[in-house]
Order: C-alpha cells, then sequence, then structure tokens
C-alpha cells in the first residue's frame, strides 16, 4: 500500500500532536462549597452553563450540575471527578478527548495538576475539532482508495458499483481530466461508494472489526454523513456525535491496520482479486 510505516507515524503524529484538549476547552468556572446553591444555579442560567467546579480550601474538589441546584448549599451537591473517564491533561489529543466524553458527555481538563477547564459536546464544533476530523476522514479516504486499488486489480471493482454511480464517476474523471488533472477513475468515486466497494470484501470487513455487511454499510454511511456536514459547514453535534465516535474508533482502527492486516490484505496471494462476498 502507499501508505509505509514512516509515513504511517508521522500521520498518527499529525493528529495526536497537532490538536489538543487546550485548542477547545473554556475555563471551569468554580465556586467555594457554601456558595448557596440558588445564587449559582441563577448564574449558570444567565451564563447558560450546565456544569461548575466546586471550590474546597481554595482547589477545584468536583463539579456541580445545574439540575442538582435544587437547595443548600452548592457543596451538598458536589460529585467527584472520576480520574480516567472525566478528566485529561492539557496536552490530551482529540482522540483522548472523544474517548471521555463518550463516556458521560464532559470532559475536564487539567491545567497545572488541578483542573481548570471543561470541554462539552458544543465545543466540538469549533474549528480546530472539525479539521481535525475532516483531516481524519480524508485519511481514511485514502486507505480506502489504496485499499480497493490492490484487493480490486484491473479495475474489477467496477463490477460492485451501480451504472448511475460508475457514470457519474467517469463525468467527473472527465471533467478533471479537460482541467489537465491526471486522474484514475477509482479517485473519481464518491466516498459512499467507495466504502460500499469494501464492504463485499469479507476479509476486509473482518480486519475492520465488522461483523456482518450490514454492519459495515450502516459505518460507512454514518461517516460520509459527517464528512458532508463538515465539508458543507454544518454543524455535527448533537445529531452527529455518534458519528464522531465511529470515526474516531475506525481512524484509530485504520493506522493500526494501515500497517499491519490491512497491509497483508493488500497483497492476495497469487495476486488474485478478493472474491466479494
Amino acid at each position: 500500500m502507499h501508505v509505509k510505516n514512516s509515513a504511517t507515524s508521522r500521520l498518527r503524529r499529525v493528529f495526536t500532536e497537532g490538536f489538543t484538549a487546550m485548542d477547545l476547552a473554556e475555563s471551569l468556572v468554580s465556586f467555594d462549597s457554601w456558595t448557596a446553591s440558588e445564587v449559582v444555579r441563577k448564574y449558570m442560567d444567565c451564563k447558560g452553563f450546565d456544569r461548575v467546579g466546586i471550590r474546597r480550601d481554595g482547589l477545584v474538589a468536583g463539579y456541580a450540575r445545574r439540575e442538582d441546584l435544587d437547595g443548600g448549599e452548592c457543596g451538598d451537591h458536589l460529585r467527584p471527578f472520576i480520574v480516567g473517564d472525566d478528566i485529561v491533561p492539557a496536552n490530551a489529543s482529540l482522540m483522548q478527548v472523544v474517548k471521555s466524553l463518550a463516556i458521560n458527555s464532559q470532559c475536564f481538563v487539567l491545567i497545572l495538576d488541578q483542573v481548570g477547564g471543561i470541554i462539552t459536546l458544543s465545543d466540538l464544533e469549533k474549528p480546530p475539532m472539525r479539521m481535525f476530523l475532516f483531516g481524519m476522514i480524508t485519511l481514511g479516504e485514502m486507505l480506502m482508495t489504496d485499499l480497493i486499488r490492490f484487493r480490486c486489480p484491473n479495475g474489477t471493482w467496477r463490477e460492485l458499483v451501480t451504472p448511475q454511480r460508475l457514470a457519474k464517476a467517469v463525468a467527473l474523471q472527465q471533467e478533471r481530466l479537460r482541467c489537465g488533472q491526471e486522474v484514475e477513475l477509482l479517485d473519481c468515486l464518491q466516498y459512499g461508494d467507495k466504502g460500499l466497494i469494501l464492504t463485499h470484501d469479507a476479509e476486509v470487513r473482518k480486519a475492520l472489526g465488522f461483523h456482518s455487511r450490514k454492519e459495515a454499510r450502516r459505518a460507512f454511511k454514518e461517516l460520509e454523513l459527517l464528512r458532508n456536514n463538515l465539508a458543507h459547514t454544518q454543524e455535527i453535534v448533537p445529531t452527529g456525535w455518534q458519528r464522531i465516535i465511529i470515526a474516531c474508533h475506525h481512524f484509530e482502527q485504520n493506522l493500526e491496520l494501515a500497517t499491519g492486516k490491512l497491509g497483508l490484505l493488500a497483497r492476495p496471494e497469487a495476486g488474485s482479486p478478493s472474491t466479494p462476498t
């Protein structure tokens, strides 16, 4: 495949170090534990906050949810941070942020060994996250294209695409050729078409962790919807939240498999194409 070990390592470094939790985080507003819940809740209603930090002895010891503040002192409603689930370091990758948010829709950020930041689902709409996701999906499509090229030599993938979709790819190729771009027909397929081709390959499905063709098609469809929303600056949260989880999960798989299982799948025995199932 085109993506070699060194290239994969560089790509991994870009996605794990290029953007961090601090690119999304907002300051966590906090109150002393003895502050009246009514006062805190009124402030949260005014600011549109769902969570605030609770301080004890000057340090943030936990947090409170707006819906819990129904009386007494805000410290009465303190929820402790769950290390490993709720908290990530300031330099955590956006992949780690998504994993944390997937657990309970909240992610607190450590700053100088103290919780000082918060990331919520709405923060995923920020440009760094959208750039991260679009680049991730684009890289995934590159891997898909390479895999199809090796698994379906001599254009045998054409039989797996409907005549209508194939005609659209041909039209796009002709247009790009007129513009002086030398491209293969495979490169002119849409993301969803490439995903559909790969769902026919049982070995690829297994390598990617899919238990059935239906499951694989559903995942590729979700990724295509996320890609389209990103490309057209549409909202990706909350309706696309599950798509983001799917995208991050399969991106990690793809990077691992690019030089592992998928690398082997890229070289069918005796040069024979994979048999669609």
